[in-house]
């Protein structure tokens, strides 16, 4: 997309990708009409997170994300390793730009502070911890977000941390 015009309407957002016990990552599904989950999609599997708040520094906005929904408390500023822009017109939007930051964790209930009304609202019907060989070899109905989600965890498992973030694509 890379829409730096001043009439751009964009959605920002951060993202954590969680990495906890054996290489297992927490994925929020959203449903539509959530702007990820494009048309003929049954949902989307995405990092937890949000948008970010006017006057929000994106760690700030980081960490209220990941409290409301997960429930998981940040103690350190986490890498950011992925930056997404996408062209979508949705929620009078023109597009959404994510930052994506790498948080390593032990396993933990994701119970955050949103009531299960709140996370719908959301449009978020569910939290899973998958494998990383769970969402290669995945066939089913829903997308992930980013779509190539699976060889990018797979370089971040391996510990290939960029030292700027990727740009990354759809």
């Amino acid at each position: 997309m890379n829409q730096t015009s001043a009439t751009a309407r964009l959605r920002r957002a951060v993202r954590a990708i969680i990495l906890a016990d054996r290489d297992r990552v927490l994925l929020c599904r959203f449903g539509f009409p959530h702007p990820a989950v494009p048309t003929g999609a049954t949902g989307v599997w995405a990092a937890p997170g949000g948008g970010i708040e006017p006057g929000e520094v994106p760690l700030a906005a980081l960490r209220r994300e990941l409290r409301e929904e997960t429930g998981l408390v940040l103690d350190a500023d986490p890498p950011h390793v992925w930056h997404q822009e996408v062209a979508t017109r949705a929620d009078g939007y023109d597009g959404m730009v994510n930052d994506y930051f790498l948080v390593r964790t032990t396993r933990f209930d994701p119970r955050g502070a949103l009531s299960d009304d709140d996370l719908a609202a959301e449009h978020i019907g569910a939290m899973q911890w998958w494998r990383h060989e769970d969402i290669a070899d995945y066939g089913g109905p829903d997308l992930f977000s980013p779509r190539d989600f699976a060889t990018l965890l797979a370089a971040l498992i391996a510990g290939d941390i960029p030292g700027t973030p990727l740009m990354l694509g759809l």
